[in-house]
């Protein structure tokens, strides 16, 4: 069996069944900024780590600035390409140059409102009220999972680790996101 590297972060009634193979996700990774390139985006190369290291297939990896047309125009090239999950860091926050979810949140075919909850109590045992500054969201895009973190490396291991990462291990239970992968294109 191949273990993942990085084994999600369990909650209470949560639990990880061994005995079954990880169905692999194809994961990609998009970090918004107006200021980091390559070498200095240390939050997405976190994530980039965390997916490989989860089991999943790196489906792709870029930088786009806080501009709304190159964020969709990204999110939108991966899930006409067959991205089954999209992570995105930056950009979340209440300053004139965020844009994210402005640039996502329209694109949504569902959101996942839950999400935002659940970030916001987990983000808060690490930074406290400063979580308020955050507008992290997810959702579906036709078909495709995209969650939007903040732009910091904390949010990011937080996001990850305590939140997306059990939700797509196949091996979750009481019940996963890629259980569901395959209907959420039904009508």
């Amino acid at each position: 069996m191949n273990a993942p590297v990085n084994a999600p972060v369990l909650q209470p009634g949560s639990r990880i069944n061994e005995n079954l193979e990880i169905k692999p996700v194809r994961v990609a990774v998009l970090t918004i900024s107006d200021t980091r390139d390559e070498e200095s985006d240390t939050s997405g190369h976190i994530l980039v780590d965390r997916v490989r290291g989860a089991g999943h297939e790196l489906a792709g990896k870029a930088i786009v600035r806080d501009h709304v047309d190159e964020i969709r125009g990204q999110v939108l090239a991966w899930v006409d390409q067959g991205v089954e999950a999209i992570v995105t860091t930056g950009g979340t926050g209440i300053t004139g140059r965020d844009v994210t979810p402005e640039a996502i949140r329209p694109l949504f075919d569902k959101e996942i409102d839950g999400f935002a909850v659940i970030f916001h109590l987990v983000s808060y045992q690490s930074v406290g009220l400063s979580t308020l500054q955050s507008r992290a969201l997810a959702g579906i895009v036709k078909g495709c999972f995209v969650f939007c973190l903040p732009g910091s490396n904390g949010a990011v291991k937080d996001g990850w680790d305590k939140v997306i990462s059990a939700q797509l291990d196949s091996r979750h239970g009481p019940c996963n996101m890629v259980e569901l992968m395959p209907r959420l294109m039904e009508r």
